[in-house]
């Protein structure tokens, strides 16, 4: 499971992402792997080909999560990593969001996105069958992990969303949340890594209503890792 907090604001739209997963599964940091995909930068998953986050030339950036009890893949599935990928194809949150929904949600185990642009941000949700659902994210601070946005039965959530919404909307006041590792194993945003699954990556962008965006990515658990800028262009 993964966490992804986004605010959206009129100034700006803020993403903040910790990616976790097995520790021995190789990646490669965000940059453009994708010669038929021109002005996508996104981290490579070695294994399926994809991504779990990215970002195109034109400020869309797109995240996938699990959903309760999907972890890992399955036979006959695709791999998520595809989706972002797909999503990345679009100019707009709101278009990639809506093609999105007229997928088969059964060539995937379940999934979470999130999308977003300067103008605002969508969750789509997929349960394995039928078309995706998406849905746009209100103003303010919405967190989503491998629940809905905001679920409180989610215990990262519980734990966290007051925290995220209660402090200043920058990156080093997010960084201490993302990078906090105390709680029990399942509140965990920073997860400590045990029988060989945890917190493995970190991301903080910047989208703002005027101006170039921006994407710190730290190469390792944030507690430890530096946040260093990608190279968007």
């Amino acid at each position: 499971m993964c966490t992804v907090v986004i605010l959206i604001a009129p100034d700006r739209v803020l993403l903040a992402a910790n990616r976790d997963e097995r520790v021995e599964r190789l990646w490669d940091p965000p940059a453009a792997w994708w010669p038929d995909r021109p002005g996508t930068i996104a981290g490579r998953d070695r294994s399926g080909g994809g991504t779990w986050m990215g970002i195109n030339r034109d400020g869309v950036v797109a995240t996938v999560l699990n959903r309760p009890g999907t972890l890992g893949p399955a036979a006959g599935k695709s791999s998520r990593g595809e989706l972002p990928l797909m999503a990345l194809d679009h100019a707009t949150a709101a278009d990639a969001a809506a093609a999105l929904t007229r997928l088969d949600a059964g060539l995937w185990r379940g999934f979470n996105m999130v999308l977003a642009d300067r103008s605002g941000g969508w969750f789509v949700r997929g349960l394995g069958h039928g078309h995706p659902q998406a849905e746009p994210l209100p103003a303010g601070v919405s967190m989503v992990t491998a629940h809905d946005p905001n679920d409180l039965d989610s215990p990262r959530t519980a734990r966290h969303l007051a925290r995220f919404q209660a402090a200043d909307p920058d990156w080093g006041s997010w960084k201490a949340i993302l990078s906090d590792r105390d709680g029990e194993a399942a509140e965990q945003l920073n997860v400590v890594p045990r029988a060989g699954f945890g917190t493995v990556s970190a991301s903080f962008v910047t989208l703002p209503a005027n101006g170039a965006p921006s994407w710190l990515f730290a190469a390792g658990p944030p507690h430890t890792a530096p946040f260093l800028p990608v190279t968007l262009r």
